[in-house]
């Protein structure tokens, strides 16, 4: 199962990435822990919307869920900018910027990539049961 959609890089996109991702997500009776995962989304999005602007463009969020074990979701968010994001550790002074330490601390695993056409990609994965991916 996936979905994928765009959404306007303004902050109201956040608050409809939230939603959507809990709906789809219940639609499709994910096993694991939904409001896990509308945080993460929630993160990726906000960074997204905040560092990832450029005029013209939107972001990408997209969900999927492993067909054959169904308990991995995968979310990736997808912006039009090629500056590849960074983890601020705790002890960071600086107001805010500890979005992508929270999904980490969520998440079974979070990488990015550039993509070949334009931006980046931030790429979460939840898991749940017994299940378990390594950090990395």
């Amino acid at each position: 199962m996936h979905w994928s959609t765009s959404y306007p890089l303004t902050t109201p996109s956040v608050r409809l990435a939230r939603l959507h991702t809990r709906r789809h997500l219940t639609l499709w009776n994910w096993p694991g822990d939904i409001e896990d995962a509308v945080l993460v989304t929630s993160e990726l999005v906000a960074n997204a919307v905040r560092h990832g602007r450029l005029p013209g463009h939107e972001l990408w969020l997209r969900m999927a869920v492993d067909e054959e074990e169904k308990n991995e979701l995968t979310i990736d968010v997808s912006d039009p900018v090629r500056t590849l994001p960074v983890i601020r550790p705790e002890s960071d002074e600086a107001e805010g910027g500890r979005g992508l330490l929270i999904v980490s601390g969520v998440a079974a695993s979070l990488d990015w990539f550039l993509r070949d056409d334009l931006g980046k990609t931030v790429r979460a994965r939840l898991a749940c049961g017994s299940f378990q991916l390594t950090r990395g």
